[in-house]
């Protein structure tokens, strides 16, 4: 009891200033929203105000910070190296701001906002688990889920724009990032019914690379990791469809004349449709880890803790440690 009174006498004075963090931080607002919209008018009704008003806002604000932070034109043109600057401050406040809130909802009846986490499309239908651990954990929770390549959910990390990313473990290694690992990802090969690896069991990546294939798009991460196991036996597969929607890929491969590369997760969770043939890939034996990547920092924000403690139950529920 005493602990949690001498937090609360700590944050309680910080809610006490949070409205005027609020209105200080409200051009801040502008400024990032412009980021993500790139044209004036989108920025201003992402902000629910008028064009007019936001323009003037950030004008305001170059006038206060006695620099220019747009490239002004026609049209939105881009920041200048100031406004870049500016922008990444701005990031960092609002999200010190947001975890202020986390942290006083906290203290009271438990955790309410919304947890942002973005995901590569491979591993969209396994994250339902991590989802429910979340939502029974702190029921006052939402839950964003984004499907993006691996660049855009460590961009988004990085600009604080979401909580947390699931990639592959060899995508997490830049500077500033965390990584939790949770799943190993075993690919197969899934068939068309009009193929020749329909009748198979088994089959090698060097046959695969053979059939008619239908695989994700090269800037796909998983894609890329499927080129570099065909890239290490000396082959270059010339897939007959590319698309960066795991739906696209299965219902190509339903029409029973391509072949696909998925980790057999993905059917796990949905099922295999009677149409489609799954031949376990060997020669070699590939396996692909899979993690959460968050932003390194100290301390850990409230929904980078709450990430990592339903990544912890979910791991240790699968080994048999919960």
């Amino acid at each position: 009891m005493l602990q949690i009174a001498c937090n609360t006498a700590r944050v309680l004075p910080l809610a006490n200033l949070l409205l005027h963090v609020v209105m200080l931080s409200r051009k801040y607002r502008y400024l990032m929203a412009l980021a993500q919209e790139r044209h004036f008018g989108r920025a201003a009704a992402r902000c629910h105000v008028s064009p007019s008003t936001l323009s003037a806002a950030i004008r305001d604000l170059e006038a206060t910070l006695g620099v220019a932070l747009v490239e002004r034109g026609q049209s939105f043109s881009g920041f200048t190296s100031e406004g870049l600057a500016v922008l990444d401050f701005a990031r960092r406040m609002a999200a010190v701001e947001d975890d202020l809130r986390l942290h006083l909802s906290q203290l009271g009846e438990g955790i309410r906002g919304r947890l942002r986490l973005g995901v590569i499309p491979t591993a969209l239908t396994v994250v339902a688990a991590l989802s429910a651990i979340l939502v029974k954990s702190h029921p006052q929770l939402s839950l964003e889920i984004l499907s993006l390549n691996t660049d855009d959910i460590l961009r988004r990390v990085q600009s604080f724009e979401i909580d947390g990313g699931i990639v592959y473990t060899e995508s997490s290694e830049g500077p500033g990032l965390e990584f939790v690992p949770i799943w190993h990802e075993q690919h197969v090969l899934i068939a068309g019914r009009d193929t020749a690896a329909a009748q198979r069991e088994v089959i090698t990546w060097a046959e695969a690379a053979l059939l008619p294939l239908c695989l994700l798009t090269p800037d796909m991460q998983n894609r890329k990791t499927i080129n570099r196991v065909f890239s290490g036996l000396g082959l270059q597969p010339n897939p007959g469809v590319e698309t960066n929607s795991i739906v696209g890929m299965l219902s190509h491969v339903a029409s029973g004349m391509w072949c696909c590369i998925l980790p057999r997760s993905v059917l796990d969770v949905l099922g295999t449709p009677h149409c489609l043939h799954v031949v376990r890939l060997e020669q070699p034996a590939v396996s692909w880890q899979t993690g959460l990547v968050i932003l390194q920092r100290e301390p850990r924000p409230v929904m980078a803790e709450v990430l990592i403690a339903a990544v912890h139950r979910l791991t240790g529920a699968e080994t048999g440690r919960l």
